[in-house]
């Protein structure tokens, strides 16, 4: 029993780092620069933050895939199917981030080539700039989607499980279900808000500081024979 507590905080502590990560990157070092409206320009002169964001992303990515190996023998006592579909979503999802990881650094090697050859080809980089923005907004918005995937597994194995108490597994299926919605809606042109992320954020500490905390529910995890 005391190992599956240590294993819960540790996956917490998991978890807290890929939140802390996904705010440095998002928020900090990428987002405000890859689609803000001078990228081309930005992207260049943000190379060493840029370059950062797609190691701390890649390793935020297999963190993913670590936490899924770490409780897939937990899981497994429950439910081996979905133990299993866990870990294979989240390898999913970290092979949509390294795709998403080269599209970055593909604009970032276009915006060098942009500031390096001042008005030479400059019509063509910045069509060709236009280009690789869209294809990274889709991949960007492609890994968002397939990140759901991952988590509603995650909340609807521990809802199954009750390793942690059903107000915190419901909150993040209904979470992850309206990210799901709007990032949806964003791919197919109509948007409806991005605060329906927001949701997903608050659990996404919740989960982790929980765990951290308390762990695992010892009471309903069963023996193996």
């Amino acid at each position: 029993m005391k190992s599956n507590k240590k294993t819960g905080r540790l996956a917490g502590l998991l978890f807290l780092l890929i939140f802390i990560t996904g705010i440095v990157v998002y928020q900090i070092l990428q987002g405000p620069v890859l689609f803000s409206d001078d990228y081309l320009t930005a992207t260049s002169a943000n190379s060493t933050e840029i370059i950062i964001s797609t190691l701390l992303l890649f390793l935020s990515g297999i963190t993913s895939v670590v936490i899924a190996a770490i409780l897939l023998p937990i899981f497994k006592k429950y439910s081996t199917p979905l133990a299993f579909i866990y870990l294979a979503f989240n390898i999913l999802s970290f092979i949509a981030i390294a795709i998403d990881n080269i599209s970055v650094l593909s604009m970032l090697e276009l915006s060098r080539e942009y500031v390096g050859n001042g008005n030479a080809n400059s019509g063509i980089l910045s069509t060709l700039g236009t280009v690789l923005y869209k294809r990274h907004w889709w991949t960007h918005y492609l890994s968002l989607l397939i990140s759901c995937f991952p988590l509603f597994i995650l909340y609807y194995t521990f809802y199954v499980s009750k390793l942690i108490p059903k107000v915190i597994s419901i909150f993040g299926i209904i979470a992850v279900i309206l990210m799901f919605i709007e990032i949806l809606s964003s791919i197919l042109g109509n948007s409806i808000s991005m605060n329906m992320l927001l949701p997903l954020g608050l659990i996404q500490l919740i989960l982790p500081l929980w765990l951290i905390f308390k762990g695992l529910n010892s009471s309903t995890l069963k023996t193996e024979k």
